[in-house]
């Protein structure tokens, strides 16, 4: 699939949602929830810090989705996210039966910046490809440019630490 210009405005979204989570003290990650008809219907910026280690954005927007959507409408909506989800994230996504995910950067190169910087991944989990936790989510990235943005969050919150 090729990525289109209101995918990116998605995409910039969640890099902004981000920054907000950083600025905020939590971890810069953020999600947006589209229908199939390009709507956008919830958001949700990383509360790690500020709520509880649990409240990755990819989790609200999946509950919130299974809250208020019919089955037929989270398996027709993408999800849109700053960074690859988690285990925990990826396995919440499969469960609520929503569909594609378009992410900005992959766990991958979250690793790979860790270790030029030096950082210790101080997570009780490994960290794994959504496609290893749920084989039957279609998903899309990393988007070569807005990961660069989403490299210098990282390193803002890494320094931080």
């Amino acid at each position: 699939m090729m990525i289109t210009a209101n995918d990116m405005m998605y995409l910039r979204r969640c890099v902004e949602l981000a920054t907000e989570a950083l600025e905020a003290g939590d971890q810069p990650f953020g999600s947006v929830l589209v229908d199939g008809d390009g709507h956008v219907l919830h958001e949700d910026r990383n509360r790690a810090n500020s709520v509880d280690a649990t409240y990755h954005p990819e989790i609200a927007v999946a509950k919130w989705a299974a809250a208020n959507m019919t089955a037929e409408a989270r398996a027709n909506a993408v999800v849109y996210t700053s960074g690859e989800h988690c285990a925990m994230c990826s396995a919440a996504h499969a469960w609520a039966g929503l569909g594609h995910i378009v992410y900005v950067s992959s766990s991958k190169q979250l690793g790979e910046w860790m270790e030029e910087m030096g950082v210790t991944s101080t997570s009780p989990i490994n960290s794994l490809s959504i496609q290893e936790v749920a084989p039957n989510v279609s998903v899309q990235g990393p988007i070569a440019g807005l990961d660069a943005e989403v490299k210098a969050l990282q390193q803002r919150a890494f320094h931080r630490r």
